[in-house]
């Protein structure tokens, strides 16, 4: 990518009243909201909720300028198929992926967290 592709990139994710939607809950996470609310957390169900928010045009349009997307979310296609990064790309926002993959138990130090998966990340960002 060159410098100019990559300032308009970057021009656009910091619009004027715009801001990035943060659709990257773990598997993990997001059955914990699910669970709040009494629904099922399966692959399908997570893909029609993230749908659901990415067809929401005008909201999209209008306030999202990117989407952070977790691993399961960047391959979904929404129920009639169309892959959802299309959806998140004809509202005009631009899609991302989660660099991390979370975190685990930082050895010796009870109660302490790390991020884990960054190590991974170069050979991540070859399949996106």
């Amino acid at each position: 990518m060159n410098l100019t592709e990559l300032n308009k990139i970057a021009t656009a994710m910091v619009a004027p009243g715009k801001g990035i939607l943060a659709a990257d809950e773990s598997s993990g996470t997001i059955k914990k909201r699910f669970d709040a609310i009494g629904v099922e957390s399966t692959e399908s169900n997570r893909r029609d909720y993230r749908e659901m928010l990415f067809r929401s045009k005008e909201a999209m349009s209008q306030y999202i300028s990117g989407v952070i997307l977790y691993d399961e979310t960047i391959w979904q296609d929404a129920a009639d198929g169309t892959p959802l990064v299309k959806l998140i790309e004809q509202s005009g926002a631009i899609p991302g992926i989660k660099v991390d993959e979370g975190t685990q138990a930082l050895p010796m130090c009870p109660g302490e967290l790390v991020t884990v998966g960054l190590d991974k990340l170069a050979e991540r960002l070859k399949k996106y």
